[in-house]
């Protein structure tokens, strides 16, 4: 019997930074750069950054259940940004750039809230999560020359200095979910 893949999708700050983190985990089968949660349909890169559509970037991961959990999914996702700072990651501020969950089923939105509500009783990161839990909504494909942009441009300036970071803390964090070893 095989297992039906699922759906999440994160909003973590840009999201070049979100698809370069779960590319790396097994059970993940794709990951696409996108667009949702906004009142414009088929949004440009130049319209979300100007910040008035609504949109916020998310990446849309298609995932194997029975290989990687969506709580291990939330508990990446929660380690690759910063949930306590209001419509910003480091230098990528406005309100594309939240933190945000838009649950595709009521048991994705029942895990979220139960771990946010874990961590916040915890602690876990010394100030208030921000992070909303949204319901589902459409996501936009990012265009072309987004996708897989960290596998594609690994020296550029901002894939260096923002997203290395992140993908070498998840390598060495979640050694046991990666694709290839650490």
């Amino acid at each position: 019997m095989t297992t039906q893949n699922e759906k999440a999708v994160f909003g973590g700050g840009c999201f070049w930074c979100v698809e370069a983190v779960f590319q790396q985990l097994q059970g993940v089968t794709k990951v696409e750069s996108g667009y949702a949660g906004g009142h414009v349909d088929r949004p440009t890169y130049h319209q979300v950054c100007d910040g008035n559509t609504g949109h916020i970037e998310v990446a849309e991961v298609t995932f194997d259940p029975s290989v990687i959990t969506y709580k291990e999914l939330l508990t990446v996702f929660f380690a690759s940004h910063d949930p306590t700072t209001l419509d910003r990651q480091g230098n990528d501020a406005g309100p594309q750039y939240r933190s945000a969950i838009f649950w595709q089923t009521p048991d994705q939105r029942e895990l979220a809230n139960a771990y946010m509500e874990e961590l916040s009783a915890a602690n876990t990161f010394g100030a208030p999560i921000v992070t909303k839990l949204l319901p589902p909504a459409k996501v936009w494909p990012a265009e072309d020359y987004h996708r897989d942009y960290f596998l594609r441009n690994p020296g550029q300036g901002y894939c260096a200095v923002v997203i290395a970071p992140k993908v070498a803390k998840l390598r060495k964090t979640f050694a046991d979910k990666l694709k290839t070893p650490a």
